[in-house]
């Protein structure tokens, strides 16, 4: 066994990292409970426990990685589920999860009505456990489960159990996610991954990083970033264009390597810090990147999902909308990492710009 640093040095695991809930007691987000991690590697993060187990700041180091809305975090709003009324309580935040059944604009049917990116950012989860890392035990590993709930009498009937988990001495974000269909009737699924990210991570040629065939459907506002001859994988300074509802967005259909991993991220070069988030194809296999460089709301997403955001119907229409039988699950696991040293970035670089 090798013996660490800091072997028979600490009374208090707290002292080398670990996860610590509270209640925010102020603004918008008062009542709602939280949980910070902290890896002890300079990377901490708050998991909002009641929207979703959500991911809100993020840090590594003094660098904030997450881009903020004005809004922040808000206590959970369930009946934000009408028109663009999601816009209201988006926290932006590391990760602000879309779905269950429904990812993409405002829309109705004969199979109901449907707001944007569906309803289960605003639901809170029941905690199943929370374990904490142990270092004397041998333990470095700490994880947070609990389930989140989109039902109604009569279904459809879904239910997200989410780990995230982390390890002492490693600066590692995992998600499992598992979407149960507690209903006696099939289900539809979709889910997508909003991914933000923002100064300083992002700032003005840091290097956005995905490699597969993409389009931006028929948009003049997307194609003034994604055009031939315009270099839309580097950040731009905030433009002028992208204030109020300027924005872009890219559908890529993401290449995977031999294993069926998936991998997109972000590389600040002055900052030397790249990140990296992988994934695999079987489990999600489309990637959007969003781009709004507004003045003051400067912002990329990366966002893995089972569909584009293009909605209920349209995957309906297109006959690729996911069902979950009774009783049936399907898995989703995802990783980032913070890659800081000259190997590893140059090694992440170089195999997908």
């Amino acid at each position: 066994m090798t013996i660490q640093p800091w072997h028979n040095k600490v009374s208090n695991p707290a002292q080398l990292g670990g996860i610590e809930t509270s209640v925010l007691d102020n603004g918008s987000g008062r009542g709602t409970r939280i949980a910070w991690i902290n890896t002890g590697t300079g990377l901490r993060y708050k998991v909002v426990i009641d929207r979703a187990m959500d991911i809100a700041d993020a840090f590594f180091n003094q660098h904030s990685l997450a881009w903020l809305s004005h809004v922040g975090v808000t206590s959970p709003q369930p009946f934000s589920d009408r028109g663009i009324d999601w816009l209201r309580t988006f926290t932006g935040g590391l990760l602000t999860t879309c779905g269950l059944s429904h990812v993409g604009g405002p829309e109705e049917d004969q199979y109901g009505q449907r707001g944007l990116h569906g309803h289960i950012s605003n639901s809170p989860a029941e905690i199943e456990s929370i374990i904490q890392p142990d270092p004397a035990a041998g333990r470095l590993d700490m994880t947070i489960t609990g389930r989140i709930k989109e039902t109604r009498v009569f279904g459809p009937s879904l239910e997200l159990r989410r780990t995230i988990s982390a390890t002492l001495g490693q600066p590692t974000i995992r998600i499992h996610d598992e979407v149960i269909n507690r209903a006696n009737t099939p289900a539809p699924h979709m889910l997508l991954y909003h991914f933000n990210f923002g100064w300083p991570l992002v700032d003005e040629g840091t290097d956005i990083i995905w490699r597969g065939s993409w389009t931006t459907g028929d948009s003049e506002r997307n194609q003034e970033i994604f055009r031939e001859g315009n270099n839309f994988r580097q950040c731009p300074a905030p433009m002028e264009s992208h204030s109020g509802t300027g924005e872009a967005v890219a559908i890529i259909d993401i290449e995977a390597d031999s294993n069926g991993q998936c991998v997109a991220g972000l590389h600040n070069a002055r900052l030397g810090i790249a990140l990296a988030l992988r994934f695999q194809k079987s489990q999600l296999p489309w990637l959007s990147n969003w781009q709004h460089w507004g003045k003051g709301e400067y912002v990329t997403g990366i966002e893995p999902g089972t569909h584009p955001p293009i909605g209920q119907a349209k995957a309906r229409e297109q006959g690729n909308l996911l069902f979950i039988e009774p009783g049936e699950s399907r898995q989703y696991d995802l990783e980032l990492e913070l890659l800081t040293d000259a190997t590893s970035i140059n090694e992440f670089v170089s195999n997908y710009v």
